[in-house]
C-alpha cells in the first residue's frame, strides 16, 4: 500500500503468481485521514456481477473506500484476474458490496440504486415483466 500517487508500482501488474493480475502497490488515504472517520460502513468484501465471485480487500484499502467512496473509479476481481471500472458500459454498477450495495457509491448513491432495483422488482412480480 502507499499513499504516494506517483509510486511507479501503482502501474505494474503482476504478471503470474498468486498475485497475478494485481498491482505491485495499491493507492489508500493516509492514517491521518481515515482517522478522520468514515461516511459509510467500513466493508472488506465485494462481489463482481459479471463473473459473480467475491474478492476480499485489506484493511487500508477497505478504510479508503468508508472513508472517501469515490477516491476510487475502479477495482479488481479477484476471480476474473483484472481490474475493471466500478461501472459497466451501461452505467450500471460492475461490482456490489456484500450486503447489495455498489462499490464505490455514497448514501444517497445507495439508497437511489436500491430504491431503483426494488421498482424493478415490482414491477416484475406485478407482471410487468423486465
Amino acid at each position: 500500500m502507499t499513499t504516494d500517487r506517483h509510486d511507479p508500482n501503482l502501474r505494474k501488474i503482476h504478471e503470474s503468481g498468486p498475485l497475478k493480475g494485481q498491482q505491485f502497490d495499491y493507492l489508500v488515504l493516509s492514517d491521518e485521514e481515515r482517522a478522520k472517520g468514515f461516511v459509510r460502513p467500513v466493508r472488506s468484501s465485494y462481489i463482481h456481477l459479471k463473473c459473480g465471485g467475491a474478492t476480499y480487500m485489506g484493511t487500508k484499502l477497505a478504510e479508503t473506500y468508508a472513508r472517501d467512496p469515490h477516491f476510487y473509479g475502479g477495482t479488481m476481481c479477484v476471480h476474473c484476474g483484472t481490474h475493471f471500472r466500478l461501472r459497466d458500459e451501461h452505467g450500471e454498477p460492475a461490482f456490489l458490496w456484500e450486503d447489495g450495495e455498489p462499490v464505490g457509491s455514497d448514501a444517497e448513491e445507495a439508497l437511489e440504486y436500491l430504491n431503483d432495483l426494488a421498482a424493478k422488482q415490482a414491477v416484475k412480480e406485478a407482471g410487468g415483466g423486465i
